[in-house]
């Protein structure tokens, strides 16, 4: 089965040997995604909910990008650096997705990438 890599400018670049995303037949596996603003380069660094709001319509972008959407998402693993935040983002969380949900696992970390509040990755059908 081929492989076909995903790039939008509506998302952060990719800043190391990685892609936004990959598609391997009708799934594709969207790359971990921290709150960069594609626009400006620049973290959002608001509250806990500007930040997972950010990483969602990163994730979003992507999906797009490949003719998939929040709808097509099987599988997302959220990273947060304080599960003391955990309510604060799932209730933004929730807001872009329907049921049935996807299924998730969510972790604290030590640390993320540029000492964000929240990372996300998934895995969806196109």
């Amino acid at each position: 089965m081929a492989k076909k890599q995903i790039q939008t400018s509506q998302a952060p670049a990719a800043i190391g040997p990685y892609s936004q995303g990959i598609q391997a037949g009708n799934l594709i596996f969207v790359s971990g995604q921290i709150p960069l603003d594609p626009k400006s380069g620049e973290l959002v660094t608001g509250s806990i909910e500007d930040q997972t709001r950010r990483v969602l319509d990163n994730l979003k972008a992507i999906l797009e990008a490949a003719g998939a959407s929040m709808d097509g998402v099987v599988r997302t693993t959220i990273f947060l650096k304080d599960m003391g935040n955990f309510a604060r983002v799932n209730e933004v969380y929730g807001s872009y997705f329907k049921a049935p949900f996807p299924a998730r696992a969510t972790v604290e970390v030590a640390r993320l990438p540029k000492d964000v509040g929240v990372e996300i990755d998934c895995i969806a059908q196109v």
